[in-house]
């Protein structure tokens, strides 16, 4: 199916994408009145790690699939089922009042906002031949750095005025109205599910609604109230008749989904995504779940990472025995993998800034967490005017020298930042520091891009992007946690070495020494994947590696 608007396509998804983005960072600032919303007390932080892993989770562990899905159907389709998916959590989130249903209903919107990604970014290629992409790769990835800046904004204004549940209830409306202009745009033609499975989904949503939102008005009738009363003395609404009958409608209706889709699925290999997605996701409960100021690996991570090795493993082995596997052979060429270390590398960086610039300015600065959330939006805001800047020069002078001349400027940035100390963000040139280290890591978003489509054919373009986000989702999670081990290290060395432990200002110090190495260490990632980032080369052609150019312009 061809859209008569493709521009207009490709700007609702980038839309989309935005939203996603901005719900991943949009509990920063009300964490704290969900815990209370179901039900835990802000003394007991780490009970509210999976609220904001759980969305990790989902976004990370679905993106190999719907990468794959993008390159057998319409990326018009994938994007409806995506923002279906989103909407849904979305509503879970918003109704939940236990932490076991929050956190599903946050790996649920995970899911749905992650294979977004890989679809807008197979979008581009659709609408542009290679060559003149990087403009368009770098106004998603602007849009989409965009979103993750303002969702602690917007967050905070509906917490002005409501309270966290209309956060969610927002995000739900916004993809249900994303999800109708993605229709308009393609022309109007939507896919029509089976009638058994519609009727399953609404009658599942329905019972849902009832069991999750309990309205008082039936909850205290008598004749009424019968469903809502919870079996065996359980302590949840799920355990009570209408939360039973929920389970099996939505049951029911997953079951329906995937019968109808088991064809598609399998040409997909279903179960190549499942344990390419279960390592994946492993390795984001590993790292995720930690604490970064205490901790490298989360609570349960040491029995996680034996398991991801043994889902990659046979990963290894299915993908080498069947027919059609998830990451199409000959995808991960020479090319490819520069295009993946960059972007993993890029995402160390990343991350680096995100984490220990606010830890930073409460150390040095004495800032609670608006005020240290205010100093890292002199980098944010500048990751999207890079990414627009790198789209535009990736034209004029191809991938390589433009991603590094980004990770470059990226990593001079981080080296003048593993200096800093008291007093130091007070000063002007911490401005200017962070809004370069914003502008390097934006630089380098559309050309690894452009790079990871000009290494793939136009059938498997989707299974391209989605590498390309999984690689810098993962530099995110594992380099922090890296980064984080040796920025530990220092710190214990630092405290054992001071002639008094209980001298605050002596333990503060030695706290800036750890955020010093991660800087450092980032810095030196950066650097090396400036390195890489010069082997994508000056120009696209259009050809793939390994193919002759009428094969790569078919």
């Amino acid at each position: 199916m061809r859209s008569p608007a493709p521009r207009a396509l490709l700007a609702t998804a980038s839309v989309a994408v935005a939203l996603a983005a901005a719900d991943t960072y949009v509990v920063v600032l009300a964490l704290t009145d969900m815990m209370r919303g179901v039900g835990i007390g802000v003394d007991a932080l780490q009970r509210a790690t999976p609220i904001v892993s759980g969305f990790l989770l989902g976004y990370v562990a679905v993106l190999p699939l719907v990468g794959r899905l993008a390159d057998l159907v319409d990326r018009q389709r994938v994007l409806l089922g995506c923002l279906a998916v989103f909407v849904v959590g979305s509503a879970v989130t918003a109704l939940a009042v236990e932490l076991p249903v929050l956190v599903a209903g946050r790996v649920v919107q995970g899911v749905g906002g992650g294979g977004l990604v890989p679809a807008t970014l197979a979008l581009v290629a659709d609408l542009w031949p290679a060559g003149r992409r990087g403009l368009p790769l770098g106004v998603v990835g602007a849009v989409q750095e965009l979103g993750s800046v303002l969702g602690p904004v917007l967050g905070a204004l509906v917490l002005v005025v409501a309270d966290w549940r209309a956060i969610f209830w927002i995000g739900a409306g916004a993809g249900v109205v994303l999800a109708g202009l993605v229709v308009v745009t393609s022309g109007g033609e939507v896919p029509r599910p089976r009638t058994a499975t519609l009727v399953l989904a609404v009658l599942a949503a329905l019972a849902s609604w009832l069991a999750l939102a309990a309205p008082d008005a039936l909850t205290t009738s008598v004749s009424l109230g019968l469903p809502f009363v919870p079996i065996g003395g359980a302590d949840s609404r799920l355990a009570t008749p209408i939360g039973i009958v929920a389970l099996v409608l939505t049951a029911a209706a997953v079951a329906s989904v995937l019968r109808g889709s088991w064809g598609l699925l399998r040409r997909a290999d279903l179960p190549g995504a499942l344990l390419l997605g279960g390592a994946l996701g492993c390795v984001v409960l590993t790292f995720a779940a930690a604490d970064p100021a205490r901790e490298v690996v989360g609570p349960l991570g040491y029995a996680l990472l034996p398991l991801a090795l043994l889902l990659a493993v046979a990963h290894l082995v299915h993908h080498r025995r069947t027919a059609e596997p998830l990451v199409p052979r000959g995808l991960v060429g020479p090319l490819m993998l520069r295009a993946l270390a960059a972007s993993l590398l890029a995402g160390v960086a990343l991350v680096a800034v995100v984490v220990d610039v606010p830890l930073l300015a409460r150390l040095v600065a004495g800032a609670d967490e608006t005020e240290a959330a205010l100093v890292l939006v002199r980098f944010l805001l500048a990751v999207p005017v890079g990414a627009v800047a790198g789209g535009w020069a990736v034209r004029h002078l191809g991938d390589g020298p433009v991603a590094a001349g980004g990770l470059g400027l990226a990593a001079g940035a981080l080296a003048a930042m593993s200096t800093w100390g008291p007093g130091s963000l007070e000063q002007w040139s911490a401005t200017v520091v962070l809004a370069a280290a914003g502008l390097g890591v934006g630089l380098a978003l559309a050309p690894v891009n452009d790079a990871a489509l000009a290494a793939s054919s136009e059938e498997s373009h989707g299974a391209a992007s989605a590498l390309v986000v999984v690689a810098r989702m993962v530099g995110m999670v594992v380099g922090l946690a890296l980064l984080t081990a040796v920025g530990l290290h220092r710190y214990y060395a630092a405290v054992g070495a001071l002639p008094d432990p209980t001298d605050t200002g002596a333990l503060r110090d030695a706290a800036v020494v750890q955020v010093s190495t991660v800087f450092r260490g980032a810095a030196v990632a950066a650097a090396v994947g400036a390195l890489v980032s010069l082997t994508l080369g000056r120009g696209r052609t259009g050809r793939r590696e390994g193919l002759p150019a009428a094969a790569s312009e078919a």
